[in-house]
């Protein structure tokens, strides 16, 4: 629980980077996180009675999705660019998401290994709007977790 007002995250405050470099600041990020699959197994009590016991099995690393308007920087196409190309060794980076509160102290920060991005969006172009113009750039993870700041 956070111990003051100030200390809670400011949602459209974050920074996303591979490798100490930062990656972009996004307006919108979703996903991450971890989940096991469950296993349930049929099981019989002493007196007879059917129930299922469920247990943890194999552990899962979410997708991260985040957005940001468009820039002349070219950072996550050149990124996603490895990957069809082939070199998806090449293109897996360890890094990092760091949240801030509103006096841009760094609150929140989540570490995650072997990214890779796995789709890059082209965004809607709607010539009667003046919305700002997002891409969307998905990265699949091998572990994630949240660290101390």
């Amino acid at each position: 629980m956070p111990s003051r007002p100030d200390d809670i995250g400011v949602g459209f405050h974050f920074k996303f980077e591979c490798q100490g470099a930062v990656v972009g600041y996004f307006a919108k990020m979703s996903g991450g996180g971890s989940e096991n699959a469950v296993i349930e197994t049929k099981m019989v009590d002493e007196r007879g009675k059917d129930f299922v016991k469920k247990q943890p099995g194999r552990m899962k690393y979410n997708d991260i999705t985040l957005s940001q308007g468009i820039t002349t920087n070219m950072s996550i196409w050149n990124w996603r660019n490895q990957v069809e190309n082939g070199d998806d060794a090449g293109a897996r980076k360890n890094g990092s998401i760091t949240l801030f509160d509103h006096s841009l102290q760094p609150i929140a920060k989540w570490d995650f290994t072997n990214a890779w991005p796995s789709k890059v969006t082209i965004p809607q172009f709607q010539a009667d709007s003046d919305a700002i113009v997002m891409e969307e750039l998905t990265i699949v993870v091998e572990s994630s977790k949240r660290v101390p700041v």
